[in-house]
């Protein structure tokens, strides 16, 4: 190893040693708060203190991930209470090891305490009721507080640093978990945030494209209403606030597009994103449709939590295993299919972002899922004229095609998709690039042809 990445290292590791050292901090902090908060409750011998004349650690000249979060979002002590009380379980549970105290009259857990054990865990693990008791044991006014930190406009929880775990319907909200998102506990302990894609807390990658839009051949009405969808992304915010129509229709833009594989549905998303700035989002539908009562709804939730107050586009593609039509109940599993359909339209519905749904057949998608969509676009099969650009387009770089091929004649005889076409041209480039050449011949672009046609069980005929 090189001097420069020793040097590297030690410092890194230095960095890490004060990032966690400011965590135990907070911590030392929220223990002298728990402490005080007990002796108040309970009167004990110092019970007329007040937990809020505890200083609050000073991180003005802290530089690490913790510290730079609480100056950057201007942290009051309160936001700071709960999250030091949320990453607790994870750096020093035993802290909450107090909570485990008997109410001596009842001989059972103070229920005001909140917590809840768990056999893989042992300790305490805090939940919303905790932090109500903390904030609220001495000062019931606090309540309001609590309510302000684990709202829906908490920027703790817009930006998922906190979890307020869901519970049983039954259950008060505030008996859920009081958790800390696994991404940002990385983050204050190494500087390093992980990407979200593909975390069980959002099942979904971004997609990205490096073609612009004179690359994708569209029909001239498909182009028309692709192109309200820039619009309204582009002014969207100025027509919900400054002309008022948030008054009379719902935040958000919902759009279906349907048509058979490769016709360009992907990447219209894409480039919408690319051309708004805004970052595409595919759903991995493989994370999120489950066998199990209500564990798809959870894990749809998870997504539209997260995507929330964040300017993404939230693309579904086959969506119709997810957005089917709603069948008649006959059974069990059809009335929880239809309570999954429903659920899902909803949460669609009040979803303020951009969602984009991408099905092979409009036939298969709900009716009433479609009636809600401002734009229904289908993308279909190429016209000759459109293949033979997708021809010119594909071919146009280093990779060509033999001159005495006629690309006219190609895309009048073979009815293929962008999508096919592409394909084809890895195909090609692979074949002319092995025999040091640039230039595809007609054998490679037949054998090319056939394992196209043979992907969708047709039988290639020749253009001689």
């Amino acid at each position: 190893m090189s001097a420069w990445m020793m040097l590297k290292n030690f410092f890194r590791h230095m960095d890490i040693e004060i990032n966690i050292e400011t965590l135990n901090l907070e911590i030392d902090w929220l223990e002298n708060v728990i402490e005080q908060v007990i002796i108040t409750y309970l009167l004990q011998e110092g019970h007329e203190k007040n937990w809020e004349d505890i200083p609050v650690p000073d991180l003005a000249e802290n530089d690490s991930p913790y510290a730079t979060l609480i100056r950057q979002w201007e942290l009051g002590k309160y936001e700071r209470l709960a999250l030091a009380l949320a990453m607790t379980p994870h750096l020093r549970p035993q802290v909450l090891d107090i909570f485990l105290g008997k109410n001596q009259l009842y001989d059972r857990p103070f229920t005001e305490f909140g917590g809840i054990t768990d056999k893989s865990h042992g300790g305490v693990l805090p939940t919303g009721q905790t932090l109500l008791f903390l904030l609220t044991g001495n000062d019931p006014l606090m309540r309001t507080e609590v309510l302000r930190i684990l709202g829906h406009e908490s920027i703790l929880l817009k930006e998922q640093v906190l979890i307020l775990h869901d519970t049983e319907t039954y259950l008060p909200k505030l008996n859920g978990i009081l958790g800390l998102s696994d991404r940002w506990l990385v983050y204050f302990q190494t500087g390093i945030k992980p990407a979200i894609e593909n975390s069980p807390e959002f099942p979904a990658h971004r997609i990205t494209t490096n073609m612009e839009w004179e690359d994708i051949v569209l029909d001239d009405h498909v182009k028309q209403q692709v192109n309200e969808i820039n619009v309204w992304l582009k002014h969207g915010d100025v027509l919900m606030k400054d002309w008022e129509l948030f008054k009379k229709i719902k935040p958000g833009y919902r759009a279906l597009f349907y048509g058979p594989p490769g016709t360009g549905k992907t990447l219209t998303a894409t480039l919408i994103g690319k051309t708004s700035g805004r970052d595409v989002y595919k759903i991995d539908l493989s994370m999120i449709v489950s066998k199990y009562i209500g564990e798809t709804e959870k894990n749809l939730s998870k997504i539209f939590d997260t995507a929330q107050y964040r300017n993404w586009i939230l693309f579904f593609d086959e969506a119709d295993a997810l957005f089917g039509k709603r069948t008649t109940t006959e059974s069990s599993n059809d009335r929880h299919a239809n309570q999954q359909t429903a659920y899902l339209l909803q949460r669609i519905e009040d979803f303020p972002g951009i969602v984009i749904l991408a099905s092979n057949l409009r036939g298969n998608m709900d009716d009433a899922f479609t009636r809600r969509f401002q734009s229904v676009i289908y993308f279909g099969i190429p016209t000759p004229q459109e293949r033979y650009q997708l021809w010119k387009n594909a071919f146009s770089g280093t990779c060509t095609l033999d001159p005495a091929i006629d690309v006219h004649r190609l895309a009048e005889e073979y009815e293929l998709t962008g999508g096919s076409i592409i394909n084809l041209l890895r195909h090609c480039a692979m074949s002319v690039i092995n025999r040091n050449d640039t230039v595809v011949n007609w054998e490679e672009l037949m054998t090319g042809l056939r394992k196209e046609f043979k992907k969708e069980n047709k039988t290639l005929r020749f253009a001689n």
